[in-house]
């Protein structure tokens, strides 16, 4: 038999993300707007950590640390013996975000469980809500960190030694932060694990459609290349005898976007975003750049070809303008498909709300796609406004839409957990 639907209190789960958008909050400058600035393991990222915490322990979950500060909170079911049904994202922010991206999926995973409390309803199965730490990778240089850990692709002793710019250690902020946990980083598989997402892209606003099912999580790579060339005066030095590692990585930054619009490559996606010279002044030739490489793609294959297209040019460039380049890996995931069958389940718990829904592939990586490595995952998108913007103060959902999005999640989850 299948479970019922239910309705989350949309005002309570809104007033929930205001709240937490407050912790790390400043205003934009550039956009007029209220923005949050939130980075892992930083001050404010310890105390919307605390907060979420309190409203954990609030709504009767009994919460957990472990050694990667993940943080996890459950609700148990009739059979101490299932695997719970995970949900769960991440609350760490780029330093410019707004006040949905992770945070939408660790709120409505908490609304879900208010709801349940409140109408009495109770599963079969456990289920868990899950904050990850440092998804966004904008800290520490790696990406979905937690719950790459958790699910074994990274090993917490790499992790644990990643350090910022300023040389602080992943592990000394969580002992630093109070939140190095004391149990086994190693998740045990659940039964499944559903994430829902604020888009940060167009296609559901395009499409006219409130909620989407994903698919899956398109590839990633980041790299940073480092380029060494020559200081030199800015107007004594003629330019044949330069080494510019300034013109290098604007070149660096050129090819690429012919890598792109070849169309060669596939649907590849290409960034720079981060880029520094040194040693930064008017009148001096640059003696060395820094820079990030920000690589997406559907197929693994053109991935590939597109590194190796970026590895040669890289090599030419080396041998032709009097310099030396490094590079160092970031960060490196594959296409990650989600399992049918738990689309399957959301797209019926979308149908029963009356919802219309289109499936479609994440071009942002999600700490789904980790936890798809242990048990059946699937993500539900809710729409966005101004074009899907994200990692940006103009980011916004509606009340409503961010209602719906976590009325499906909730029954979703509720069908998952009452599952054998």
């Amino acid at each position: 038999m299948t479970s019922p639907k239910i309705t989350v209190n949309g005002d309570r789960l809104w007033q929930s993300l205001m709240d937490l958008a407050e912790i790390g909050a400043y205003d934009d400058e550039r956009t007029g707007l209220r923005g949050v600035n939130r980075l892992a393991l930083t001050d404010a990222d310890a105390a919307g950590r605390r907060r979420v915490v309190a409203w954990m322990e609030e709504a009767g979950l009994a919460v957990r640390i472990d050694q990667m500060g993940n943080i996890y909170g459950r609700r148990e079911g009739t059979d101490p013996t299932a695997a719970p049904v995970l949900t769960g994202s991440h609350i760490d922010s780029v330093a410019t975000a707004g006040a949905f991206d992770g945070c939408l999926g660790v709120l409505g995973g908490i609304e879900v469980v208010r709801t349940l409390n409140e109408r009495g309803i109770t599963t079969r199965r456990p289920i868990e809500v899950g904050i990850f730490t440092e998804e966004e990778g904008v800290r520490f240089g790696t990406d979905m960190l937690g719950s790459a850990v958790a699910a074994g692709r990274l090993t917490l002793e790499y992790a644990h030694a990643l350090t910022d710019r300023d040389g602080h250690t992943l592990g000394g902020e969580l002992i630093r932060t109070g939140f190095a946990g004391p149990t086994d980083v190693r998740l045990a598989p659940p039964h499944a694990y559903v994430e829902c997402h604020i888009e940060q892209g167009p296609v559901l606003a395009e499409n006219d459609v409130p909620v989407g099912v994903v698919t899956g999580v398109q590839g990633i790579s980041w790299q940073e290349i480092t380029i060494h060339g020559r200081a030199a005066h800015a107007g004594t030095t003629p330019t044949h005898l330069r080494a510019d590692a300034g013109l290098a990585a604007a070149q660096i930054i050129v090819h690429l976007r012919s890598l792109v619009d070849s169309g060669a490559y596939g649907d590849l996606r290409a960034t720079v975003g981060h880029l520094i010279v040194h040693p930064d002044l008017t009148n001096i030739v640059p003696a060395r750049a820094e820079m990030t490489v920000d690589l997406r793609n559907p197929d693994d294959a053109q991935m590939a070809r597109a590194e190796e297209a970026l590895a040669a040019f890289l090599r030419d460039l080396e041998n032709s303008r009097r310099l030396s380049l490094t590079t160092r890996r970031m960060a490196k995931t594959a296409c990650v498909p989600f399992d049918d069958g738990v689309q399957k389940v959301i797209a019926q718990a979308a149908d029963d709300h009356g919802l219309e829904h289109i499936s479609l592939l994440s071009g942002a990586g999600h700490d789904a796609q980790e936890i798809a490595a242990l048990c059946p995952t699937a993500m539900i998108f809710v729409r966005g406004e101004y074009d899907g913007i994200s990692h940006n103060p103009r980011e916004y959902s509606t009340p409503e839409a961010c209602a719906h999005g976590v009325d499906v999640l909730a029954t979703t989850l509720l069908r998952l957990a009452d599952q054998d």
